[in-house]
């Protein structure tokens, strides 16, 4: 029950579309402009950098500490075997929310700023090196979707090898649920970014900075 309960809560927390009601307050729909979506990403090509940081900020905080809440609570409650499994619920909902929001026709964002709240609440030294990662392959393609892309691959892979070795607080019997919560996180990025891998693979992708 508490696992639907915390997918429920992440869902509403998701909803919460930064980008789309920055627009608003700006008299710009953002989901009629640039790529169509209310992400971080498009609010910085379509709103300016102003837009983008705040926008990625508060879709990071949306997943972050709800994220740490619940750990607290898992915690406090005993459940310390549970904090992480907790969260990856709690974090799905957030991404599925951000991305399918309901009132907006279940047209959202890419789900990556809230995925990166979740990645810096579960494992500094996972966050640590998934930074790492964006910092270099955006700052030497300036594609944001190959570094998004990247830091969901690497949370899952690191992920699934500090938990098959202890590392986290996830018992072995709950381990094919903690995997397959991850992929979920992975592939629903991917799913997300489908377009952007076709232009990735043409040659065509977008440019951050790149003058249409």
């Amino acid at each position: 029950m508490i696992r639907v309960l915390l997918l429920v809560i992440g869902y509403c927390l998701g909803m919460i579309q930064t980008g789309y009601l920055y627009g608003r307050m700006k008299g710009i729909d953002i989901l009629k402009a640039g790529s169509g979506n209310s992400g971080a990403t498009n609010s910085l090509r379509v709103l300016g950098k102003k837009a983008g940081l705040i926008v990625f900020i508060v879709d990071l905080c949306k997943c972050f500490i709800p994220c740490l809440i619940v750990k607290a609570w898992a915690v406090s409650n005993g459940q310390q075997n549970m904090e992480d499994i907790y969260m990856l619920y709690l974090a799905f909902g957030v991404i599925l929310g951000h991305n399918y929001p309901c009132y907006l026709n279940f047209k959202g964002g890419k789900g990556i700023s809230s995925t990166s709240g979740f990645i810096l609440a579960f494992d500094l030294r996972i966050a640590a090196v998934c930074l790492a990662a964006f910092s270099v392959i955006v700052g030497t393609t300036r594609y944001v979707s190959l570094g998004s892309l990247t830091v969901v691959s690497i949370c899952f892979v690191m992920g699934v090898i500090f938990g098959v070795n202890g590392m986290l607080s996830v018992e072995p019997a709950n381990m094919a649920e903690f995997i397959i919560l991850l992929a979920l996180i992975t592939i629903q990025a991917y799913i997300r970014h489908r377009a952007n891998i076709k232009r990735l693979l043409s040659g065509t992708e977008n440019k951050i900075g790149a003058k249409k």
